[in-house]
């Protein structure tokens, strides 16, 4: 057990610093062409740090392991929501948030839960034809958020107190390049967390909704507390927005296109519910009052805290 305890201390310190740099160059690159925080969080970032995910969920479908596949994808949904932004908004809720491009995300992100929830509920599991589908959204979902940028419906670009002489191209492989290092950190991450929780006789759906959920996270966690620590927060709560429907076009939608897999029904009746009852939580505030609360973050981490314990039991 010894070695697999340091190589996840290894992923973790890997994590912590990439997400450091990977935030300062997000936010060049946004400064650059003129991106407000929550745009720049729902893509640039959002892509990078649901790497982990994307490649977890597809060895685990070709390995036969749908079971890590879907509740690597839901679970991370719920923890990028539930304890994610639930620490984001208890400790700096957001405002003044982008109305535009944050319809647009949740918007597509309820779409698409539904559309898998009934494909689920109907048969009992996720086709190539789902998967195509998936990544036409993906399509579609970034065709519109550079329709968005281009039309300059940011409501505030990023700004910083102090001047930031970098050049986009060495900001953009800096981002690359961080991005990679997100990616390592997370895999030794979850293949050594995995080695852990098996010698401890967890199960393969709650490794993945709770240990490989958490761990392919961390990127998001890291990201989002250091975008509240330099004072970008709409850039966390953008990258959670992102990151979760991301983990529905892409993280379900490359694997189940290689090779349709069936869907644990626990997963179908139990964990998409909660991942959409989470998003539920994260975002009506948004759209009644525009801004976010410390209780809605409180409540957010609770409910994380009963799901943890439900999986367990």
């Amino acid at each position: 057990m010894l070695i697999p305890v340091i190589l996840f201390i290894l992923g973790l310190a890997i994590i912590c610093i990439g997400g450091d740099k990977f935030v300062d160059n997000a936010v060049i690159v946004a400064k650059r062409l003129g991106m407000s925080e929550i745009l720049v969080g729902a893509t640039i970032v959002s892509i990078g740090t649901t790497l982990p995910e994307v490649l977890v969920s597809t060895t685990a479908a070709l390995n036969g392991s749908a079971s890590i596949c879907t509740g690597n994808a839901y679970g991370s949904i719920i923890c990028n929501t539930a304890l994610i932004a639930g620490i984001s908004q208890l400790c700096r809720p957001s405002r003044g948030i982008d109305k535009k491009s944050f319809t647009w995300n949740v918007g597509l992100f309820f779409l698409f839960s539904i559309f898998l929830f009934a494909v689920q509920y109907f048969t009992g599991g996720v086709s190539r034809l789902t998967g195509i589908i998936l990544l036409a959204g993906f399509v579609i979902y970034t065709a519109g958020y550079i329709r968005i940028a281009g039309s300059g419906s940011a409501e505030a670009s990023l700004q910083k107190q102090e001047e930031d002489d970098t050049p986009l191209p060495t900001a953009l492989l800096m981002l690359v390049f961080f991005a990679i290092a997100l990616f390592i950190g997370a895999r030794l991450l979850v293949d050594n967390g995995t080695i852990i929780a098996e010698n401890l006789g967890v199960p393969e759906r709650v490794i993945a909704v709770t240990f490989i959920a958490l761990g392919t996270s961390l990127p998001e966690l890291v990201t989002t507390i250091t975008s509240l620590i330099k004072g970008y927060a709409s850039l966390g709560l953008g990258n959670v927005l992102g990151a979760n429907l991301l983990n529905l076009l892409l993280v379900i939608g490359i694997p189940s296109t290689i090779s349709g897999f069936a869907v644990d029904r626990q997963t179908t009746f139990i964990d998409v519910p909660v991942s959409m009852a989470v998003m539920l939580v994260l975002t009506v505030p948004f759209f009644v009052k525009k801004r976010g609360y410390r209780l809605q973050g409180l409540a957010l981490l609770l409910i994380y805290a009963g799901y943890c314990v439900y999986s367990f039991l």
